[in-house]
């Protein structure tokens, strides 16, 4: 289950990565705690993170352009890990003078939003390079326990900061991890055996240009079956099922009538039910992931619904505990049976379309915010959990090139 922890350029990336996963895990925590408190309208967080995802559906296949066309990927996510810090920053400054608004967050949040398009590609594409194919499965496996892990972790101290000393304090928190992770992703080797050498060339041959190689990505993914019905789910099952935790802050203050420290738990309980789930995933044979990435879907539809219907605090903690596996598995089998499948010379342009999913569904959360504020936030999530069962179903059915994937 840890064979990838035995390269220390893998140990070096993996503690990177968990800084700016623990970095981007409080500030989620903390920017949905700010707009509500500042606005308290499920309205106001949906814009927030419509806002937010715009850079990355308009930037995120450049900077899968750039990931392929570098060949220090490292220093595209040092440089974004920067500019990352300088932004939390500001914001820790804008709350510590009493002087912070909506407006401020919305700027931030499309910052951050841009920076994140950029650099994520890059930051995926590395990960062959420093670990090599033959442990790729592993790694990502590996990869995403650690994330589940800072979903455990990271929300509870950002709960317990906001209460204990107040929302600056976390953003000072995060300043530092973003420069944690920047200064341990230099002691990751610059190049690895597996990299390649120069630009990438086109398949019209010779060097190309950055337009081309857009295109040349597009006509990649859409001429590959399994890559094609595998980004397509990934940003379909992302839609359905992600929504729910950018309104988390609004659903527990109304809903369940708490406040930052039992949101940070239930994050956390969702967070150990990740980590169960991702390192249940890194010991997976590679056999059967299609089926078992779509029974996933389906148990996570389920626990939304359930977390949709409860009214009750320590109900709704059990329900976060499965609704975590099953979101782990969602995640994790997702990265890595794209991972596996797609070509070396493209891992870039096609991991920039993956982490578009998540622009998708901050885009999503736009909408089912203005659902929230007319319906209410129960029938809101209730229906589009009802929706990811459906779709997980269909596709297992009726979609054999993705069920049968090994």
């Amino acid at each position: 289950m840890f064979e990838s922890l035995a390269d220390a350029g893998y140990r070096w990336y993996l503690l990177s990565m968990l800084g700016q996963m623990a970095s981007l895990n409080m500030q989620q925590l903390v920017r949905g705690f700010l707009v509500f408190e500042l606005t308290g309208s499920y309205a106001a967080l949906g814009t927030m993170f419509l806002v937010n995802s715009v850079p990355g559906l308009l930037f995120s296949v450049a900077g899968g352009v750039v990931a392929d066309r570098v060949r220090q990927k490292k220093r595209v996510v040092q440089i974004g890990q920067l500019a990352n810090a300088l932004n939390a920053l500001v914001l820790a400054l804008l709350l510590y003078f009493d002087v912070l608004r909506f407006e401020h967050l919305l700027i931030a949040a499309l910052v951050h939003g841009t920076v994140m398009s950029m650099m994520m590609p890059a930051r995926q594409a590395m990960l062959p390079e420093v670990i090599g194919r033959e442990r790729l499965t592993n790694a990502v496996a590996l990869n995403a326990a650690g994330m589940n892990a800072m979903r455990l972790l990271a929300p509870s101290a950002g709960g317990f900061l906001i209460a204990a000393f107040g929302p600056h304090w976390v953003y000072f928190a995060i300043t530092g991890l973003y420069l944690y992770a920047t200064a341990l992703l230099a002691l990751v080797p610059s190049e690895s055996a597996t990299a390649e050498d120069g630009e990438p060339e086109s398949e019209h041959g010779g060097r190309s240009s950055g337009w081309r190689d857009l295109v040349d990505g597009f006509r990649y993914i859409g001429g590959d079956p399994v890559l094609r019905v595998l980004l397509a789910t990934a940003v379909l099952f992302a839609v359905f099922s992600m929504p729910f935790l950018f309104l988390l802050p609004g659903f527990v203050a109304s809903v369940l009538d708490a406040g930052p420290q039992q949101l940070g738990l239930l994050m956390t309980l969702m967070g150990v039910g990740s980590l169960l789930g991702s390192m249940a995933v890194a010991s997976l044979p590679a056999r059967g992931r299609g089926r078992i990435f779509l029974f996933a879907g389906v148990l996570l539809g389920i626990g939304l619904m359930a977390f949709s219907i409860s009214t009750t605090f320590w109900v709704t903690a059990v329900i976060m505990f499965i609704v975590g596996i099953g979101d782990a598995g969602r995640q994790s089998l997702s990265m890595v049976l794209v991972q596996v499948y797609v070509r070396d010379a493209y891992r870039g342009r096609v991991m920039s379309v993956y982490m578009m999913q998540r622009s998708f569904a901050t885009l999503a959360t736009f909408f089912v915010g203005i659902a929230a504020s007319l319906v209410g936030i129960q029938w809101a999530i209730g229906t589009i959990s009802a929706a990811l069962v459906v779709a997980a179903i269909a596709l297992l059915l009726l979609v054999p090139t993705l069920r049968d994937l090994d």
